[in-house]
């Protein structure tokens, strides 16, 4: 099976804190009984979900896209204050 990168996953999401935070929400999904949404045996739970990310199958919802760009920014402000 082909290996999956986070230029595969960027293909879907614009950007790399946005991806992360998808990945890590549907690493906890998988974990807490969520079935595959892509055929994926004996991978880890976080290549699951970047496959199902690069496949189109997960998705943000409408609003908390803004959400999470607001959190990101707040971050990059703390960081540049460091």
């Amino acid at each position: 099976m082909a290996r999956i990168t986070i230029e595969d996953c960027l293909k879907r999401v614009e950007n790399r804190f946005l991806l992360v935070n998808m990945a890590v929400k549907r690493v906890r999904q998988i974990r807490e009984g969520s079935k595959y949404l892509v055929s994926s045996p004996k991978n880890e739970d976080i290549v699951v979900a970047l496959r199902e990310i690069a496949a189109g199958k997960i998705t943000i919802r409408e609003g908390k896209e803004e959400e999470i760009k607001g959190e990101i920014e707040k971050v990059k402000e703390k960081e540049e204050d460091l």
